[in-house]
């Protein structure tokens, strides 16, 4: 294939759709020349310089900016995000640590630098953890004592990311036993005096329902000592998930963990009726849906306690919340199979948030590990690939695909926490162009919706062209 034929090619298809989206905002004629010669004299005129990712992003973000300098809540409008009543199609990344780093001066830039980095490849939202409970750097170092340093850490993380334009999903704590979780909740309810015998005890004793709306509380109506904004009114917040990746091995008919979700939903809600409120789970089949099990990426899936459908119909929930781990579920070896795999996944859960939910769902945590057997960095790229192709096929109809969040974005310098799924941008130029380009064609959608559209069925055909084109 000749690279410079392609990219050239590639430079045309996107002057033509900045050019559509600039004329849709401006007036009909430019200098006495009408719109659709203007736009054909403009892209004669490109040259044969190859068009890199910065020049893109940095014309098309600045396109975003001239239509909207407000910064407001995103919302939900059916099966789409929305800020401003403009769509809200996501694409972004996981960084989990950003608390505990923004707590020492010592590591403190490294949360800048992730937030860079993800802003110069057109990355707009973040999920990472307002949690620690009762470990290292913990901000709750018992049931409603807090560490003041710590959550000033977090104001930091919150502050940091609205500079960048980068809007946060804050998890409010864990399954699993890292940063706390449901374990700890359990070692102080023990610690109380209280008979309790599994960590999903969690879910279901008083007590330590009591000691997680608490917290809940805490978090929600904390006053950041940078912005004096409070958390709940603050813009850059794009939703509460309620739990990272919630299990309830214990009772796999499920309603054990529903029964929490139904009352921690509401009762985010009651605090904070502005945010949008997610649940945090991996998307799991359950004994609701006997026909949807078979999209699950084993039996086990199944009998973990959680119910995809049945879950995210509870009151309070704004949208679903889907992981993708083929490496980690159907078997670490590298395989066509887990490409399959993702794009059977992925589709069920879309249709599922179109037909059942009327909801957006979003692809929380995907990525694929460097320690698997057979990895290469090519097969990252197209397992990224995959996942975007699916959500702009989702996109381009109006469906649930909302957007999708990378695991997990790293800067340079941090290794040390690499759990084999760190991308680091400066390392890996071709994932680097993919995430971009992506976030280019998110950007053109995002910037013209299709329920306010009036091109013509050329200009239309033109962009559609620029929204298909794979590196």
């Amino acid at each position: 294939m000749d690279t410079h034929k392609t990219i050239f090619g590639f430079k045309i298809i996107f002057s033509v759709a900045i050019l559509v989206v600039f004329m849709e905002n401006s007036s009909s004629t430019v200098l006495g020349v009408s719109g659709d010669e203007n736009l054909e004299l403009m892209v004669g005129g490109s040259d044969n310089q190859y068009l890199s990712h910065s020049s893109v992003n940095h014309g098309i973000y600045e396109l975003g900016d001239m239509e909207d300098d407000t910064w407001t809540m995103v919302q939900k409008n059916g099966n789409q995000f929305v800020v401003n009543d403009q769509p809200f199609y996501v694409n972004g990344f996981n960084t989990y640590w950003l608390m505990a780093f923004a707590v020492d001066q010592s590591t403190r830039g490294k949360v800048t630098e992730v937030f860079q980095q993800a802003s110069s490849v057109g990355l707009t939202v973040c999920r990472t953890w307002a949690f620690n409970d009762g470990q290292w750097r913990a901000l709750q170092k018992s049931p409603s004592v807090y560490d003041e340093e710590v959550f000033k850490g977090l104001d930091f993380v919150v502050s940091e990311a609205k500079k960048f334009k980068i809007r946060l999903i804050l998890s409010l704590t864990n399954n699993w036993d890292a940063y706390g979780g449901k374990a700890q909740y359990v070692k102080w309810g023990k610690a109380a005096g209280l008979n309790l015998t599994s960590d999903d005890d969690f879910f279901s004793h008083p007590t330590l329902r009591s000691y997680y709306k608490a917290y809940v509380k805490t978090v929600l109506n904390r006053v950041s000592t940078l912005t004096n904004i409070t958390y709940k009114d603050d813009p850059t917040i794009f939703a509460w998930e309620l739990m990272n990746e919630p299990r309830c091995v214990s009772d796999s008919t499920g309603d054990k963990l529903q029964a929490w979700i139904e009352e921690m939903a509401v009762y985010v809600k009651s605090i904070d009726p502005k945010h949008l409120v997610e649940i945090g789970l991996e998307g799991f089949y359950g004994p609701s849906t006997p026909n949807r099990v078979q999209f699950n990426p084993n039996k086990y899936a199944q009998q973990v306690g959680t119910d995809f459908i049945r879950n995210h119909q509870v009151l309070g929930v704004d949208f679903a919340s889907v992981h993708i781990y083929a490496d980690s579920w159907i078997g670490q070896s590298i395989s066509d199979v887990h490409i399959k795999f993702i794009e059977s996944w992925m589709q069920a859960h879309i249709e599922d948030a179109e037909n059942f939910l009327g909801m957006p769902v979003v692809f929380a945590e995907f990525g694929v590990s460097a320690k698997d057997p057979g990895y290469n960095s090519s097969f990252r790229d197209t397992l990224i690939r995959t996942v975007y192709k699916t959500l702009l096929n989702s996109t381009k109809k109006g469906g649930s695909g909302g957007g999708s969040l990378l695991w997990q974005l790293f800067p340079e310098g941090t290794d040390y926490m690499d759990d084999g799924y760190a991308i680091v941008l400066s390392k890996s130029p071709s994932t680097s162009d993919i995430i971009s380009l992506h976030s280019t064609k998110i950007t053109t959608f995002n910037a013209r919706c299709s329920w306010k559209c009036r091109w013509g069925c050329k200009k239309k055909h033109l962009v559609e062209m620029f929204l298909h084109h794979d590196l």
